[in-house]
């Protein structure tokens, strides 16, 4: 995800830079998990799993919130999932590297591992619509407790949130990052109170820490019990956020936050809510507002409508960031990337994204309405990012940590069981919404694969087709054509061959510049390239020169900054008015050949078509540039 005006790969090591960091964390990657108790507990006994409210099943329910809890966030992403970072961040695709550099040898392992993280990336998706949706909502629906006169404004107010929060991501999320951490941090020390207050009512409740409580549960409601499991999973939505944020602000101030602020004030609120219904078993109906007394219920509604907007940047942010990485890593085309802040290179604002975003969010808050009809869809799209991540830890653990079978199936087997369970608990709200997130989980996995394939299904035939360039370059420089000042810079994605543009060139100009650079830019497995590797230069004689350009994949490419790299460390100057960039542009044409169904065809071509054009993506200056057209058939 993106943060607000934190430092990429933070020295966590420095006392005066931690504090920060650990409110910044309490803002940002735990917004989404913190805004749960507004709706969790009020549907695990929603009337639709015919769960009865008595003292048994309100601890039964209880335990397997604390256990939940305690399991998935406490040990298996803050103890264990965090310690497998890239360079320092994480995310899916940061663990899709890690994965993928432990089994260059096997491909049928690399098809399954890359199968994993897009699936877990497509979910994402749906969870960055749905989290806006059913966030806001079920904050602006404490007006109804708080005064039933704005109950038939819910969804306008709903809706007009909403729109400011997409609106305003083109400026950036920096000016309001700063009162991320405050604000938030304000929220989990007043919900955490008010957890304390009705538990000091009926300290009984606690008797939930015990997991025989959960067990009893789940014996006594064997079917009911484990639909429930899905409405018990909201209390986890957000914990991928932890991960994925590792690279901004670090395990220790992530882990600081956690045990020291969120999850206690997660769980007294939790232990609060079921002493409340245990007291008064009407207020089940909304039993997070209905914990206050009627003068903090307005003042509350605000806080909560600030947490959750604060929730749905972090996931909208993430959106973004995983666009981009998807994009460096040749699972997405060339989009438009604006940069939001000078400061922090995280920062970043992709136009397509946010207005689907935005689109997708709006028809959710209209069309389903209610808090309780949005929960139906939220839990199955985390679930299935988390069994992605789960799958994809058990290889690192493996492959990269060096765990034995034994150590790996004792201690992550039992994250393959609940993980499971999960999942196939939220499987059975499919008919009452659960569809959407699967729906967009399977439209965004395939555009991702067909991509993919269709980019490697190009780079194939061009090389089939293409002439080595090494001789070709020899048989330049003995019979020569007529050469013109200047430099030209071809791009190519195969270093190896002759660049179509160059043939083009040379075919219908039949000159050649006195300089030719055959430059590729190579996206690396990781975060960030170091600048003193960023340029690698390679002289073929007679004024020719082989360049390859490395960035990581959180960095954007910049290939006038390549090109003056060159001077101080291969003693090369580049006047960019002096210098012409030529690039082939393909036209793809659908055809039988064998690699792609021909519907997938037309899909590839489609998005070919409405690819970021590669001037404005390598940040070329448009004057500079001559286009070579193509056609390739796949």
């Amino acid at each position: 995800m993106s943060s607000p005006d934190v430092p990429l790969h933070p020295d966590l090591t420095h006392r005066r830079t931690l504090a920060p960091l650990v409110i910044g964390a309490i803002g940002v990657v735990y917004g989404d998990i913190g805004t749960s108790p507004l709706y969790a507990l009020k549907e695990c006994f929603n009337p639709e799993h015919g769960i009865t409210l008595n003292a048994a099943n309100v601890l039964g329910i209880l335990s397997l919130l604390f256990w939940a809890l305690t399991l998935i966030v406490s040990i298996k992403y803050v103890a264990i999932v965090m310690r497998a970072d890239n360079n320092g961040e994480g995310g899916i695709l940061s663990l899709l590297t890690l994965a993928l550099r432990a089994t260059k040898s096997s491909p049928r392992w690399r098809f399954t591992l890359i199968s994993a993280a897009i699936f877990g990336g497509s979910m994402y998706y749906g969870d960055s619509m749905i989290t806006p949706a059913i966030s806001v909502l079920s904050a602006v629906e404490g007006i109804e407790i708080a005064t039933p006169v704005f109950s038939h404004y819910v969804l306008p107010i709903t809706v007009a949130l909403i729109t400011g929060l997409f609106v305003m991501q083109s400026r950036g999320a920096g000016p309001l990052g700063r009162l991320f951490g405050p604000i938030c941090a304000a929220w989990f020390i007043a919900i955490g109170l008010a957890g304390i207050a009705h538990i000091a009512r009926n300290s009984a409740v606690l008797e939930a820490l015990n997991p025989w409580h959960a067990a009893v549960f789940l014996a006594a409601n064997p079917v009911k019990g484990f639909f429930v499991l899905g409405s018990i999973f909201l209390v986890l939505t957000g914990a991928e956020a932890l991960y994925a944020d590792m690279g901004h602000f670090g395990k220790k101030p992530i882990r600081m936050a956690w045990f020291g602020l969120v999850f206690p004030a997660l769980l007294f609120n939790y232990f609060g809510q079921g002493a409340l219904v245990l007291a008064n078993p009407e207020a089940i109906k909304n039993p997070f507002y209905l914990m206050f007394p009627d003068w903090a219920l307005m003042p509350m509604v605000i806080l909560a409508t600030m947490a959750t907007v604060i929730a749905s940047q972090a996931v909208i942010s993430g959106a973004f960031s995983l666009t981009s990485q998807a994009i460096k890593m040749g699972y997405v085309p060339r989009m438009a990337i604006e940069y939001t802040s000078h400061r922090q290179m995280g920062q970043i604002y992709v136009p397509f994204v946010n207005w689907t975003l935005f689109l997708c969010v709006v028809a959710l808050v209209l069309g389903f309405k209610s808090s309780s009809s949005l929960a139906n869809a939220y839990g199955i799209a985390v679930a299935g990012t988390m069994v992605a991540t789960t799958f994809l830890i058990i290889f690192v653990a493996r492959r990269v940590w060096g765990w034995s079978r034994l150590a790996t199936v004792a201690i992550l087997g039992p994250f393959v069981v609940i993980d499971l369970a999960f999942f196939g608990a939220n499987t059975a709200k499919v008919a009452d919404g659960g569809w959407f997130p699967l729906v967009v989980g399977a439209i965004v996995y395939t555009l991702l694969v067909t991509w993919k394939k269709g980019r490697s299904l190009v780079f194939r035939r061009l090389t089939e087709q293409g002439i080595p360039l090494a001789p070709f370059v020899k048989s330049l420089t003995e019979h020569p054509p007529q050469r013109v000042e200047g430099t030209a810079v071809f791009m190519t994605s195969n270093p190896e061959t002759v660049p179509h543009a160059l043939l083009h060139n040379l075919k219908h100009n039949r000159v050649l510049h006195e300089r030719v650079v055959f430059l590729t830019v190579i996206t690396q497995d990781v975060p960030v390239v170091p600048v003193e590797d960023r340029v690698q230069l390679e002289s073929m004689g007679d004024g020719f020169y082989r360049m390859q350009a490395w960035y990581g994949f959180k960095e954007e490419p910049n290939l006038a900054d390549v090109l003056n790299r060159c001077k101080p460390s291969y003693k090369l100057d580049f006047d960019m008015m002096d210098t012409s960039f030529f690039l082939s542009r393909e036209t793809v044409i659908p055809s039988e050949l064998p690699g792609m169904p021909l519907w997938r065809d037309h899909i590839f071509a489609w998005m070919t078509r409405n690819a970021m054009r590669a001037t404005d993506y390598f940040q070329i200056p448009a004057n500079r540039v001559v286009e070579l057209g193509t056609h390739v058939e796949i």
